[in-house]
């Protein structure tokens, strides 16, 4: 490849050339994480070597792993996680089986229950045999394993002109270390251990012979990690009980929320484990990694719009993106990481073609819209909580970000932020919709740089809006009164320039020519979501965005289905991305349109119904159809952290609700509840320095809102509906 295009490479054909099966659907997989150390399997609890594994800071340190009974796979009874994401579970069991004795063991006698975690960067697993049988089955068991210690790009589809060298295997009596020594001298180590004995240990397998009773269970413990150990039931139990624990702790941060709806119960425990599973503990704070397999790092546009859609329920989870973003802003210029002072980071690596900057995701700043949303999130986070502290803590991080922005703004002929990657290594397009041919002109021309994202400038309006009241807050009335007067001026340019009078809708970007991109795109949601437009061409975007051109049944497409690039299986020209129909909800809520945000939401739901209620980073752009559920997008992650936030964004919008931190009160605008369901309460709602409960009933037509103290004590509640 000429370039790499960090969120647009192709799995589904790079990965061709490592495995020859076929990439599987990702709703198919189950994936397990802890910290930086994640991994993917099959139903069967297997690594096959395409884009699963056992993977550590970037680096796949476990490439195959299948488990196989007589020498080829079991039969498949049924695989799950448990709710609280922290157990992979599979049933299997045995196909017939030859004996010594001529006599065959038939199907289904032994039972096989692989059970699996990860804890502390080591993989914990745990395979229970139970022989139903009549008579002792002598069962052969094999585990075949392999580590290619491949760099995360790599398995992603990135060729290198070198690697590192892959050292011989070690196998002892109950364990094999596998060694890589990559280019950047570091050594990746990875031992697995048995806690059996093994009949036959080479570099890539092992064979045991278990001798199971009738009526009888036997148990062979399993560990992969830099280090041998010797597996055993109180190793295992105790990872459990830690890891459970842990993510108990998780869950528990910030307000609950239960419904009437049993099923719609499950969507909102299962997103929210979801967000609990990909939220990892930094020195900073929490941050909710992006998503598995390919961007379980921080990212920082999807821990920016994660938190926002988190935030009214856990203001904790912003506090901590805020503190990690801020820490890691960019403070020197530098083509190849695309960073100006000011400049917030995009996303981080740890892998070997990180470290060796073969490529410049290390720390990369080519994201056009990061730093908008950085202080958009610090405004709302200020909004929502009231802790000026943590405010002025950030401020320095804040006004430098701000000023990067004055400064995009003023060396741009037309008074945007613009963007045009400084290095042919970085990102061609840098806004949230990253691939090569996402932004073009209506007859298919790919524009001229530097480019204005419609989006982007409503990010910087809402950010000098956000800014203005912040600083008058801290007393400084001048600057209050400049960043006003630049909010102002971005929104007369954004319509101005990219309103479309004869398709009543924003165009998509404007080029380095100043020419508008005439293309209808979701992207202008966003400009509702931060209250950009007037309300009348609100209205306008609105009934569009509703209409069959962008609405399928299951959510918005990314791209109205009459453009030129329209392709409903395509990354980000016609596929439905849950994240950004919920921004678009949200935007529609703010203009008061409650029904199209019902609409959305029962939309997206019974998606999630077909996706086993965990929608997956994006799923294909198709109409509905009758009977036929939503089609998925072969390479999504899944879980993916905006995706599962997206539920409390929608829910958000559909309550009609926000929560006054300066005032201490929450305020209900004609909430509406989604279809289905006649009850739903928000527990252990922070409101200041108080907790309340929100509860919202359906009575007739009407939904009331009641907002409860514990100690029944009178609550600050301003009802409009």
């Amino acid at each position: 490849m000429s370039q790499l295009d960090e969120r647009t490479l192709d799995p589904a054909i790079a990965l061709s050339s490592f495995d020859d099966t076929p990439p599987r659907e990702p709703h198919r997989l189950f994936a397990l994480k802890h910290g930086d150390c994640f991994m993917v399997a099959d139903a069967y609890g297997d690594i096959r070597g395409s884009g699963d594994g056992l993977f550590l800071e970037d680096t796949r340190v476990l490439s195959q792993f299948r488990l196989m009974i007589g020498g080829r796979p079991p039969s498949l009874l049924g695989a799950s996680l448990s709710q609280d994401n922290m157990l992979f579970r599979t049933n299997l069991t045995n196909l017939p089986l030859p004996s010594a004795e001529g006599r065959e063991t038939r199907q289904g006698v032994v039972h096989i229950e692989r059970t699996r975690l990860i804890w502390e960067d080591r993989m914990f697993e745990r395979i229970a045999l139970s022989n139903y049988g009549e008579r002792e089955v002598l069962l052969p068991l094999s585990l075949c394993f392999a580590a290619d210690f491949r760099d995360m790009f790599e398995v992603r589809g990135s060729t290198r002109k070198q690697r590192g060298s892959a050292l011989e295997a070690e196998a002892g009596t109950d364990s094999v270390t596998m060694r890589y020594q990559g280019l950047d001298e570091v050594l990746r180590e990875s031992t697995i251990s048995f806690s059996r004995t093994p009949a036959r240990l080479t570099g890539s397998r092992a064979d045991f012979l278990l001798r199971l009773p009738k009526r009888t269970r036997e148990t062979l413990f399993i560990e992969v990690g830099k280090t041998p150990q010797k597996p055993e039931r109180r190793r295992f139990r105790a990872a459990a009980a830690r890891a459970r624990f842990g993510m108990r702790a998780k869950r528990r941060h910030g307000a609950a929320v239960h419904s009437s709806g049993r099923v719609y119960n499950d969507w909102l425990s299962r997103a929210r484990a979801d967000i609990a599973l990909l939220t990892t503990d930094l020195a900073t704070g929490p941050y909710p990694y992006a998503g598995i397999p390919w961007f379980s790092t921080a990212f920082g546009r999807d821990g920016v719009i994660s938190a926002l859609q988190m935030l009214w329920i856990n203001p904790g989870l912003a506090r901590g993106v805020l503190a990690f973003l801020a820490q890691h802003q960019a403070t020197e210029i530098s083509p190849f990481s695309d960073s100006e002072p000011g400049k917030i980071m995009h996303e981080t690596r740890k892998g070997e073609m990180a470290i060796l900057r073969e490529l410049p995701f290390g720390r990369y700043y080519g994201g056009v819209d990061t730093t908008p949303l950085y202080v958009y999130l610090a405004c709302a986070y200020a909004n929502r909580t009231g802790d000026m502290d943590f405010i002025d803590m950030l401020w320095p991080s804040i006004t430098a970000a701000a000023k990067w922005m004055e400064q995009a703004i003023d060396r741009d002929p037309n008074g945007f932020v613009t963007y045009r990657r400084a290095a042919e290594s970085g990102l061609a397009n840098q806004g949230w919709k990253d691939s090569f041919d996402s932004v073009f002109h209506a007859d298919g021309r790919i524009p001229k740089g530097p480019i204005a994202l419609v989006e982007v400038q409503g990010y910087v309006y809402a950010a000098f809006s956000g800014l203005s009241d912040l600083a008058e807050r801290r007393g400084d009335h001048r600057l209050a009164a400049e960043w006003h007067e630049r909010a102002e001026k971005m929104r007369m340019a954004v319509e101005n320039s990219f309103w479309m009078e004869d398709r009543e809708f924003y165009a998509l970007a404007i080029d380095g020519d100043g020419l508008p991109c005439q293309v209808r795109t979701s992207n202008v949601g966003h400009l509702l979501f931060v209250g950009l437009p007037t309300v009348q061409r609100a209205q306008r975007v609105a009934e569009q965005l509703l209409a069959a051109p962008f609405h399928t049944g299951w959510g918005i497409r990314t791209l109205a289905d009459d453009e030129i690039f329209f392709n409903p299986m395509s990354y980000h020209n016609g596929s439905i991305w849950p994240h950004d129909t919920a921004i678009c909800a949200a935007g529609l809520a703010r203009y008061g349109n409650r029904d199209g945000v019902v609409r959305l939401m029962s939309n997206t739901f019974e998606a999630a119904v077909h996706f086993n209620m965990r929608l997956p980073e994006l799923f294909c752009g198709f109409s509905r159809a009758p009977g036929e559920a939503p089609i998925a997008y072969p390479v999504a992650c899944l879980p993916q952290a905006w995706s599962s936030g997206s539920v409390f964004m929608l829910m958000q919008a559909c309550l009609g609700f926000r929560i006054d931190g300066w005032r201490g009160d929450v305020q209900v605008d004609q909430p509406r509840l989604p279809i289905g369901i006649d009850q739903l309460t928000v527990r252990r709602l922070s409101v200041g320095e108080s907790t309340y409960d929100l509860t919202f009933q359906r009575v007739g037509d009407r939904v009331i809102a009641d907002l409860q103290a514990p100690n029944e004590s009178p609550a600050p509640v301003i009802l409009r509906s």
